[in-house]
């Protein structure tokens, strides 16, 4: 079922989905899991859709925008910073791989 998700789709709710589990379990290890997962998901979606290069791009926004929106919570609030980060992975998954499929 993975293959027919988009990986824009898969790393947006990697992003929201990880931050949602750790927020409501209280248990950031899990919320890491989902993240992983997710993130791991989407960048063999964007290996099969645009290769191996652009999949290691991605793979790298993918961490820089889960770590870009820690400081960003601390001036807009978690969730929209959480939204926001998931939004700009999701919009350059779509213009670097999946609009290519």
């Amino acid at each position: 079922m993975a293959a027919k998700v988009p990986g824009s789709v898969l790393a947006a709710s990697g992003l929201v989905g990880g931050y949602g589990v750790a927020r409501w379990t209280r248990k950031r290890p899990l919320g890491g899991v989902v993240l992983a997962v997710a993130g791991a998901a989407a960048a063999q979606q964007w290996r099969e859709r645009a290769g191996g290069k652009a999949a290691g791009a991605l793979s790298v926004a993918y961490v820089a925008a889960f770590a870009g929106s820690h400081p960003l919570a601390k001036k807009v609030g978690a969730w929209p910073a959480v939204f926001g980060a998931a939004g700009a992975v999701a919009l350059t998954s779509w213009a670097v791989a999946d609009r290519r499929g």
